[in-house]
């Protein structure tokens, strides 16, 4: 085997989470004798090139991008381990081919991204926003334009049920929300049922619920799968709320709902361009609450995140499979448990 085990930690961190995730990487990886753990060099166009990533067994990897070009005559890497859930930015099928497993961090997101779509949920219904406007321009509680809304007794809905929309419903429970909707294709009747939720197709999804949620990743599937069609079939008092990935909806048919008051509001965190473009309609919409893409960026999230991924690393390390693997057909591939072969040694 290589020795020592060699991490790469893609240089996005130390721009975009800089001073927030050292410490508990550090906590895992920092006294190993046997490991290395360095930052990657620069990587042109936030690609990231075969020749870097052949200089490393794992790569704890933020947002750059991994191409089928990445991972083109790479023979040493075994994992990347994405710091999140999302992996848009990632040819999966290439990692496949390559014998490259790919990890995620289900466990860390859970609770921070249910708790921002919740943040949003009560800001949105009690116009926390437009309050704050209304004081900052010198006027008071007579000019409010509308009166706040309850969540109590209203319908929650969720496009997608898997691991972070069941723990919304789990936490949204208290709240007193009457009914829980989802269109899932994927997830068991069972389950949810356990949760109280009713799997309805999606056209009755959006055109039932008060506080419509997305929860789902973005692939060729849900790609825009969010259309003026969908929205205009929402209430007019109704409310959309996405904190997954921007390309899921068409962002100008949501600009034109929101412009023309097809529904009431909406709460973002993500968007089809990021950061989002100085000239978006958006940033003049008064009944849409902008976030950049960092809502449920809490100080929890940064240490799980971290610790969860390192985790994914070390088990590999160790010879052993990671329990997040997206792709699991990697598991069956003879050139992936070579790899783990050479890293088994105890620890």
């Amino acid at each position: 085997m290589h020795s020592p085990f060699r991490v790469g930690v893609t240089p996005d961190f130390y721009a975009e989470v800089k001073g927030k995730f050292e410490a508990p990487v550090e906590s895992k990886l920092g006294n190993l004798a046997w490991l290395d753990a360095q930052p990657m060099p620069a990587q042109p166009g936030n690609v990231v090139s075969a020749t870097s990533l052949n200089d490393y067994d794992a790569v704890l990897a933020l947002a750059v991008k991994f191409t089928a070009a990445s991972v083109a005559g790479v023979t040493r890497t075994a994992l990347i381990s994405r710091w999140g859930v999302g992996y848009d930015m990632i040819d999966v099928d290439a990692l496949t081919a390559n014998d490259i497993a790919l990890a995620i961090t289900p466990g860390a997101v859970r609770r921070p991204v249910s708790e921002a779509i919740l943040a949003l949920i009560l800001a949105l219904g009690s116009n926390v926003v437009g309050q704050d406007r209304l004081v900052r321009a010198g006027k008071w509680r007579g000019d409010l334009p509308r009166l706040g809304r309850s969540p109590q007794g209203r319908t929650l809905g969720s496009l997608g049920c898997g691991n972070i929309a069941q723990e919304l419903f789990r936490m949204a429970r208290s709240i007193g929300f009457g009914r829980f909707l989802a269109h899932d294709p994927y997830v068991s009747p069972d389950v949810a049922q356990s949760l109280g939720v009713e799997l309805v197709t999606i056209e009755e999804l959006f055109a039932q619920s008060d506080y419509l949620t997305v929860n789902t990743p973005l692939s060729p599937a849900t790609r825009g799968i969010v259309s003026a069609d969908l929205l205009r079939r929402m209430k007019p008092t109704a409310y959309f709320i996405n904190t997954a990935r921007g390309p899921i909806v068409q962002e100008a048919a949501l600009i034109q709902a929101l412009s023309e008051n097809w529904i009431a509001g909406a709460g973002l965190d993500v968007f089809e361009v990021e950061p989002l473009p100085m000239d978006s309609p958006l940033r003049q919409l008064d009944n849409v609450i902008l976030a950049p893409h960092g809502l449920a960026w809490t100080e929890e999230l940064a240490r799980d995140n971290s610790l969860e991924a390192c985790d994914n690393i070390l088990t590999v390390a160790r010879g052993e499979t990671p329990t997040a693997i997206v792709n699991k057909e990697v598991l069956a591939r003879p050139g992936f448990q070579q790899k783990l072969a050479r890293y088994r040694r105890p620890i």
